[in-house]
């Protein structure tokens, strides 16, 4: 629902925030810290960041809701829903809009975004990791079986798997090569260094509040239980991958590091980018009744994969844009995620965190992993650099815009990261 936070003549006092990725009308959240305070919850707004602890003390916040942004993560804000995410954005939108109140005390409240540590927004307890481009599973699934490359339940339900919580690491931290099992030409397995590493573009959604053991989540409630979103880089280590999905699926292969971007554009804030769900072919047959939801519950996001080799940054050049697609085209919306993820009675809680799949779009500048770029061949840079799979020294970057007519356009930061060699194996 809109309302007058999403009003595109609404300025804030905070210099230069128009036009930049954090307007006042975006007003994402995050945890951050300077050196020697602990970690705490803050809104980007320019490239400023307003610190919501220090905003509540001095009573600039209601107080209800300064309680729950007054710790190092957002969980006690996403346990309260999404009625509480709107007032506390409402709230914020006031403190910060040209003419507000509190603009002298708010103004001591900024910490510039560049003197700022990102931290992740929240405590991670479950991951889950998801598959809802059409476009990603048919190219990939064309490899082993052209004649039926999706999997047999794609056209049924959100494909997904339980991933690694604990290795979920903030934009900016490195991303060290794993070692691991690796099939050869020869039929052999070997041991060693990963020699296909690559990223997969995702959406980050976060879940707000918490349905009980065996109650499932209805299409008609999903939307409540969407915090917000971010960007999500899955890495993948395809030779591990590869070798020990059957039957299982993904283990070692997707465990050793998961990107996130530090900032939550929260849902209120995507209202004005709310898309038709995708089309779907004739041939997959309709969505199943308990995956059909009435409304707008896609999402027109923009997003771009962008890499920088470690030759680029000694020549003072700047990354090389490789993808470029849409979440809008995506096959399974957010809200059919989580009804889907629920609809056996499991228990979503404040701040679970899943991520889309990789975003391929059907274009082919808008295959969003190493492993599609690479069945037309290698990657060719603007400095003359190829590129099958990830080298050390390689950083990669996603962005991602929100855009639509009439509303003011909003960014999700970036989500990078440096990939590092592998460590040396223990003797």
């Amino acid at each position: 629902m809109m309302d007058a936070t999403h009003d595109p003549a609404l300025r804030s006092w905070v210099a230069a925030s128009e036009g930049t990725e954090f307007p006042i009308q975006n007003l994402p959240l995050g945890t951050f810290s300077r050196p020697g305070d602990m970690p705490r919850a803050g809104v980007a707004i320019g490239d400023q960041v307003l610190d919501l602890r220090a905003a509540g003390e001095l009573g600039l916040l209601p107080e209800d809701l300064a309680g729950l942004v007054a710790g190092p993560v957002l969980n006690p804000l996403m346990a309260r829903g999404r009625a509480a995410s709107a007032r506390l954005r409402a709230a914020v939108s006031a403190l910060l809009a040209a003419g507000g109140r509190g603009q002298a005390e708010a103004t001591r409240l900024l910490v510039p975004i560049a003197e700022a540590r990102m931290h992740l927004p929240a405590a991670v307890g479950n991951f889950t990791d998801f598959m809802v481009s059409r476009d990603h599973s048919a190219r990939l699934g064309a490899r082993k079986n052209p004649a039926a490359p999706l999997p047999p339940a794609f056209a049924h339900l959100p494909v997904a798997y339980h991933s690694r919580a604990s290795s979920l690491s903030i934009s900016g931290a490195p991303v060290v090569r794993p070692n691991g099992q690796r099939g050869e030409a020869d039929g052999t397995v070997s041991f060693g260094p990963e020699r296909r590493l690559d990223f997969e573009l995702e959406l980050a959604i976060w879940i707000a509040g918490e349905n009980a053991l065996g109650r499932p989540v209805p299409m008609r409630e999903a939307g409540d239980r969407l915090f917000g979103y971010g960007l999500l880089n899955d890495w993948s280590a395809r030779e591990i991958q590869f070798l020990e999905m059957v039957p299982l699926g993904p283990f070692l292969g997707k465990s050793m590091a998961t990107t996130v971007s530090p900032w939550v554009v929260t849902a209120e804030a995507l209202a004005p980018f709310a898309a038709e769900p995708a089309a779907r072919p004739g041939e997959d047959g309709p969505v199943p009744a308990h995956l059909r939801g009435a409304g707008r519950h896609g999402l027109a996001i923009a997003m771009e994969v962008w890499l920088e080799t470690a030759a680029m940054r000694r020549a003072g050049d700047g990354p090389a844009r490789i993808t470029a697609t849409d979440f809008a085209g995506m096959y399974w919306t957010p809200a059919q995620i989580v009804a889907h993820h629920a609809s056996n009675g499991c228990n979503l809680l404040p701040g679970d965190l899943l991520g889309s799949g990789t975003c391929s779009g059907p274009e082919p500048g808008a295959r969003a992993c190493l492993a599609e770029i690479m069945l037309e061949g290698p990657l060719t840079l603007p400095n003359g650099e190829r590129r099958g799979f990830l080298e050390d020294g390689d950083a990669v970057i996603f962005r991602a815009r929100a855009e639509a007519p009439g509303a003011v356009a909003i960014g999700f930061g970036e989500c990078r990261a440096e990939v590092v060699p592998a460590p040396e194996w223990p003797q």
